[in-house]
C-alpha cells in the first residue's frame, strides 16, 4: 500500500459522496482512504457504506475535536508510506494519483519528505463558487501567492491538497490544535524541521470553497486572524504580500470616508470646492473593480462569474484585513496570547 488519503469530515455526507465517487475513477488504484468523522450530527457512514465494495475504504467515528487533529486521528490508523491530506470539499481527476505517482518517482534517488498540490474551478461549480475560486487564486487579490508554478522558492501546501511521508508526518507530531491556519503551521514546522515540500503542479485537485459570500468572509476573516498567530509562533515567515490586504482595508475604509466628508462639506460649505472629495476617491475602487471584471469573464468565460468576481475580491482581502487588523491588535497591542485574544481558535 503505497499511499493512504485522509479526510477529515464534519456534517458533509454529500461532498463526500462526490469525493469518494471520484476516487473510484482512479487510473492508479494502489491507495486507502480513511475517513474521520469529526462528531458529526449528519453523519457519512452509509455514503461509506456505499462504497466499501469499491474502495479500500476504512470509516472512523470520533468526538469533535477539529480538522487537524481529525487528520492526526487518521494518519494514526492509516497503512501507507505517502499519507494524502484532502479535504471533503475537493473533488479529484481521474490521473490525480498517477500525477502524484509521476512526480516522486521523477526525482530518481532524492526522496520527497512532503509535496502539495494546486486546485481550480470545475464547470458544475455554482457562479458564486467560480467567482471564490477566482478570488483565492487570481493575481489581482494576491491568491496567485498559493502556488500553482514550480518557480516559487518555497511552497506551502495547504490541507485542501497535502501529501507528506508518514513516517515524517508522524515524526513532526501532525497538526496543532490551531483553529485556523493549522496546515501553515504544519508546513513551517516541516520546512524548520529541514524539510522543503515540493509543488506538484499536476496534482491538481478541483476544490469547492464556500456557497456565499457571508461564509467565505468568515473563513478569510479566520485566515487573517492566523497570520499574526502564524507569526508570532514562526518569527519572519509574514512577508510583505501578507500586508496587501489589511493595505487595501485600509484603504478602501479611507477612501469612502474621504467621500463621506467631501459629501458633509459640499452640504454645508461650498457645494464646488469639495466636488472633488466626494466623487474622485471612487476611481480608483472602480478601476480596481474593472480589472476584476474583465480578467473574471475571460477567464471563466462568463460576465456573470466576472461581475460576481468582485463582490468575491472585495470579500476575500477586506475580510482577511479586518481579522489582521483585529489579531495584530489584540496580539501586538494589548500582548494577549493565542488563546486570550480568540478563545474559539482553539480546539479543547
Amino acid at each position: 500500500m503505497n499511499y493512504s488519503i485522509v479526510v477529515p469530515v464534519f456534517n458533509r455526507p454529500d461532498e463526500v459522496d462526490e469525493l469518494l465517487e471520484s476516487l473510484c475513477s482512479q487510473t492508479l488504484k494502489d491507495f486507502e482512504v480513511v475517513i474521520v468523522e469529526d462528531g458529526s450530527k449528519k453523519p457519512c457512514k452509509d455514503v461509506c457504506d456505499k462504497y466499501a465494495d469499491i474502495l479500500d475504504l476504512h470509516y472512523y467515528y470520533k468526538d469533535n475535536s477539529g480538522p487537524g487533529q481529525s487528520r492526526n486521528y487518521g494518519v494514526e490508523r492509516a497503512k501507507g508510506e505517502y499519507v494524502i491530506i484532502l479535504d471533503s470539499d475537493v473533488v479529484l481527476p481521474e490521473g490525480y494519483i498517477e500525477a502524484t505517482e509521476k512526480e516522486l518517482t521523477a526525482n530518481g534517488q532524492r526522496p520527497i519528505a512532503a509535496w502539495g498540490g494546486p486546485d481550480a474551478s470545475h464547470p458544475s461549480f455554482t457562479p458564486v463558487q467560480k467567482a471564490i475560486s477566482y478570488s483565492m487564486t487570481s493575481f489581482f487579490t494576491t491568491g496567485g501567492i498559493r502556488g500553482g508554478k514550480k518557480k516559487l522558492d518555497k511552497f506551502y501546501p495547504r490541507s485542501f491538497n497535502m501529501g507528506i511521508r508518514r513516517d515524517v508526518y508522524l515524526q513532526l507530531g501532525g497538526f496543532s490544535k490551531m483553529r485556523f491556519g493549522e496546515d501553515i503551521d504544519f508546513s513551517y514546522r516541516m520546512v524548520e524541521a529541514g524539510y522543503q515540500p515540493l509543488l506538484f503542479p499536476d496534482a491538481w485537485v478541483w476544490h469547492k470553497r464556500r456557497t456565499d459570500f457571508r461564509k467565505f468572509f468568515r473563513q478569510v476573516y479566520n485566515s487573517g486572524i492566523a497570520r499574526i498567530n502564524l507569526e508570532k509562533r514562526h518569527p519572519g515567515t509574514m512577508k510583505l504580500v501578507h500586508l496587501l490586504p489589511m493595505v487595501f482595508t485600509v484603504g478602501v475604509i479611507g477612501l469612502i470616508l474621504v467621500s463621506a466628508i467631501g459629501r458633509a462639506l459640499m452640504h454645508y460649505v461650498d457645494h464646488d470646492q469639495f466636488y472633488w472629495m466626494c466623487f474622485a476617491p471612487w476611481l480608483p475602487i472602480l478601476l480596481y473593480s474593472l480589472i476584476i471584471l474583465i480578467d473574471s469573464t475571460i477567464q471563466n468565460k462568463s460576465l456573470k462569474v466576472g461581475l460576481l468576481s468582485i463582490p468575491a475580491a472585495f470579500t476575500q482581502l477586506m475580510g482577511y484585513g479586518c481579522g489582521f487588523i483585529e489579531a495584530w491588535w489584540k496580539r501586538c497591542v494589548q500582548g494577549k496570547d493565542e488563546f486570550q485574544a480568540f478563545e474559539k481558535t482553539f480546539y479543547q
